[in-house]
């Protein structure tokens, strides 16, 4: 297998450039031109939005600030600051690097900068500083925490090391507003290329507290300062400022280069599950390559609450969702790790099960049985959280079953029988009831009326073909799961999902809702079928193409919103009009694509260019991933043989050949997946 494609390197910042993006889906930073000062969040820190007032993430101090002082002017005291030579991502390591150039006083300053959030120590963000000089300066590195930005308040500030927190050099307890969540954040330095340097702690009014250290640097050396800092909240543990020294001091145990090598390998690792497009235009396997890298940068086994449609990612510009917890992840992300990242998947859908008792309320809430998961899920109580205004809380019902069918297909995937029993069961056996108290019996079946589908038109609408799939879809696998696990079901759950209405039109496809309407606002959205992929609800070959070929030829004035349009590449491909597909792709994805660091925004640039340039929106490159693995392949999860998963035939894009991955988890067990246009079936080939 070849190296994944990094992006090239940028050699000159533009303001509409958006902001780089390190994580490793516990911590996220993101930064412009110089890593030393950014935005930053840890996954678990919430508190109320302060406009909204609803439960958001929240930034935290910064953990990886840092100055560089040439004969007494610092960086950070330049409007313009230093000069960018080249920022680079090494997507194969998960690795950003930044060359500066700062000039004063007729000294120039060659500062490389290495950061990474590591993958194999979650709580641990790490960076290296190193500086040149061309002529004798008197020269000042500074490294450690801005707690100037956010809300919030400092509990504890300690400084210097040898203190009561043994050998850090600082530690910061930070409490967020309205005291909902608090962290630790400690960190500790050290310095090269200046034998028996002193450093010194600062404290300063502005909240930066720092390590520094002064040098009287000559041309011809280099020095070097590293930093590790531990960020932990208190979803982890109930004294987070401990915790973090704790594993701070497991973290300068291993020592930075063990650290860096940790962390390479478990991205090593990662890449094995790489999805290769076969014969297909670099261009393409660089954009796919990014997706892989921003989706597995942003979740780790370790989350303590989920991730959100923007992972960890946060910059003032956007609400970012506020960090909340949707659907998106469950249809569109959960799908692609689950064979990559089984373990991160699991995490994840656990946060849904230890959220059922929220879920329960808000059902109660309504009139309903069982559990009903809320549309924006707070991160950290898993209630719901959407602002104020509009209907969606209250009538878009399909957040259950996408739950559902995520947590089944979670149990296809690995045969993880203790998760099956207690995580998935509690929840889908909740749902089935929540479906059988959400429906009508009436002379067509069993309907579900007045709820919102994908396509949000702004009112309710009865029987929505997504809604009404999906919940068909969980009714089946809580069925069959019950019984798997020798628990009894309700028979009244395969008969509800027998008899769902979907409503047609004249030539037998499956349209969006009853008395749809083509030209309605909103009316283009792919929502019946998104019911058959990635939904999965089964259908007869004519139904399924009718369904496609309606979509295809109206999904015109929908591409450039998001979620779905990454999936209607799939659905030409799969009426096997291939030049039909590739521009699908390219409107449907590509063109979501922000350079000079392929980031997959939420909304296309070109569609909609007074939008904000928000990403990397998870749902959209998600939804990309999922579907080359398997909307193009022809792939389904399901119970029994995974031999039998693949079961149709492979059609591509034009001008890509097939798909090939190296390695995914399947059952426990190693497998390579291949498809290749023509071909009869895919290929899952288990170790």
């Amino acid at each position: 297998m070849s190296e994944p494609i990094s992006p090239d390197p940028v050699r000159e910042w533009r303001p509409d450039h958006v902001p780089v993006y390190v994580s490793n889906g516990l911590i996220g930073l993101r930064f412009e031109v110089a890593p030393l000062r950014g935005v930053a969040t840890v996954n678990g820190f919430v508190g109320a939005d302060p406009r909204d007032k609803v439960e958001s993430l929240l930034p935290i101090p910064y953990p990886l600030v840092g100055d560089v002082s040439v004969d007494g002017t610092p960086i950070s005291s330049v409007p313009l600051g230093a000069l960018l030579r080249e920022q680079r991502y090494d997507f194969a390591r998960g690795e950003v690097h930044t060359a500066l150039t700062f000039t004063t006083g007729g000294v120039r300053a060659d500062i490389d900068i290495l950061t990474v959030c590591n993958k194999a120590c979650p709580t641990i963000a790490m960076q290296e500083v190193t500086v040149r000089v061309d002529g004798r300066c008197e020269l000042e590195l500074t490294a450690g925490v801005d707690a100037g930005g956010p809300l919030g308040i400092p509990f504890l500030v300690e400084l210097g090391s040898g203190g009561r927190y043994g050998s850090a050099d600082g530690v910061l307890g930070w409490r967020g507003p309205g005291d909902v969540s608090s962290c630790g954040i400690t960190w500790a330095t050290e310095l090269a290329g200046a034998e028996g340097c002193t450093p010194e702690f600062r404290h300063t009014v502005t909240g930066r507290t720092a390590t520094a250290y002064r040098v009287t640097a000559r041309p011809g050396r280099e020095y070097r300062l590293r930093q590790l800092t531990s960020v932990v909240t208190d979803a982890f543990h109930w004294e987070p400022h401990l915790h973090a020294v704790r594993m701070l001091d497991d973290a300068r145990q291993r020592g930075f280069e063990a650290l860096l090598a940790e962390h390479a390998e478990r991205w090593a690792q990662l890449w094995r599950g790489r999805i290769e497009l076969l014969g297909a235009p670099s261009r393409w396997q660089a954009l796919t390559d990014a997706a892989f890298f921003y989706l597995h940068t942003s979740v780790h086994r370790a989350s303590p609450s989920h991730t959100s449609p923007f992972g960890m990612a946060y910059w003032p510009d956007y609400h970012y969702y506020r960090g909340h917890v949707m659907w998106d992840i469950e249809t569109f992300a959960v799908p692609a790790l689950l064979l990559t990242q089984p373990d991160t998947a699991r995490s994840l859908l656990g946060y849904r099960r230890s959220r059922l008792g929220g879920a329960r309320s808000n059902a109660e809430a309504q009139g309903y049985a069982g559990a009903q998961f809320p549309w924006e899920s707070g991160p950290r109580t898993g209630q719901e959280a959407t602002p104020m205004g509009g209907e969606a809380p209250t009538t878009e019902h399909h957040v259950s079953a996408d739950v559902a069918l995520a947590l089944a297909r979670y149990v296809h995937a690995t045969g993880d029988d203790e998760f099956a029993r207690e995580a998935a069961w509690p929840v889908l056996f909740e749902i089935a009831r929540w479906v059988a108290s959400r429906v009508r019996h009436t002379g067509r079946g069993y309907e579900i009326q007045r709820v919102q589908g994908i396509a949000e038109t702004g009112g309710p609408v009865d029987n929505n073909a997504f809604v009404n799939m999906s919940a068909a879809m969980a009714l089946r696998e809580a069925a069959a799961l019950g019984p798997a696990l020798g628990l009894r079901v309700n028979d009244v759950w395969a008969r509800i999902a027998d008899n769902l209405v979907l409503p047609r039109n004249e030539d037998g496809a499956i349209i969006n809702h009853d008395d749809y309407r083509p030209d309605e606002p909103k009316g283009s959205t792919p929502e019946a079928a998104a019911g058959i992929f990635p939904g999965g609800y089964p259908v007869d070959p004519e139904t399924e193409r009718r369904t496609f070929s309606a979509a295809v030829d109206n999904v015109d004035g929908y591409l450039g919103s998001p979620m779905l349009s990454a999936m209607t590449g799939v659905y030409a491909a799969r009426l096997g009009e291939r030049d039909r597909a590739l521009e699908l792709y390219e409107r449907g994805f590509a063109e979501f694509v922000a350079q000079p660091y392929c980031v997959v925004t939420e909304y296309s640039p070109s569609v909609y260019p007074d939008l904000p340039r928000a990403g990397p929106f998870i749902a959209n490159l998600g939804g990309f991933l999922t579907g080359c693995l398997y909307g193009l392949t022809g792939m389904t999860l399901r119970e029994g043989d995974p031999a039998g998963w693949c079961d149709r035939p492979v059609t591509m894009p034009q001008g890509w050949d097939g798909v090939h991955v190296e390695r995914l988890w399947v059952r426990g067990r190693p497998a390579t997946l291949t498809a290749v246009h023509g071909e009869d079936r895919a290929r899952l080939d288990l170790a």
